[in-house]
């Protein structure tokens, strides 16, 4: 492997076929606060890719089947060559916003809880797992957002580990990075 979780996994993308028509798709998966938007970060500054964030497509706190249910309209469309979609959400206004249009790109960088959901496994090129013990990721997540997620994280941290149990998203990864 090469000397960084970012580099192995675009090592890892690169090695196996396209999935979305002539692009690849890296899932950045794990649950809150545990450092994917870090690592998404790092490889779109790496190559350029485009990055969705999960967090534009949950329908609020108790939004993540629904989020994982847009990643249909973000990722068919673009195994044909056209751009996918998505409905982002306002967290402020608490409802959906206008439409994002996800281009084709040679590299698709999708990150956070869910975007390593089974169901797309046939169109995803490299799946990693992000993770940190609960109570770094407890303290991340509330630096991060403030008294805003404090309220939820209880009842978003049981979606998330009952969605994980089901898709055994991190047996499933390529590439796990404890942070």
């Amino acid at each position: 492997m090469a000397d960084s979780p970012t580099a192995d996994l675009l090592m890892i993308a690169m090695s196996r076929p396209a999935t979305l028509g002539p692009g690849r798709l890296i899932c950045i998966d794990g649950p809150a606060g545990s450092g994917k938007t870090t690592l998404a970060n790092a490889l779109a500054d790496m190559t350029q890719a485009p990055v969705v964030h999960m967090d534009e497509v949950y329908a609020g706190w108790d939004g993540l089947a629904d989020g994982i249910a847009q990643l249909e309209t973000i990722l068919l469309p673009l195994v044909e060559g056209a751009p996918g979609s998505y409905r982002r959400y306002d967290w402020h206004a608490r409802e959906f916003a206008e439409t994002v249009l996800v281009p084709p790109s040679p590299l698709l960088v999708i990150e956070g809880v869910g975007s390593g959901a089974a169901g797309y496994d046939g169109l995803r090129t490299a799946l990693a797992w992000v993770d940190a013990p609960e109570a770094e990721r407890r303290r991340r997540g509330i630096d991060r957002d403030g008294d805003t997620f404090a309220p939820h994280w209880d009842d978003w941290a049981a979606a998330e580990t009952e969605h994980f149990a089901r898709d055994r998203t991190e047996a499933r990864a390529d590439i796990v990075v404890m942070t």
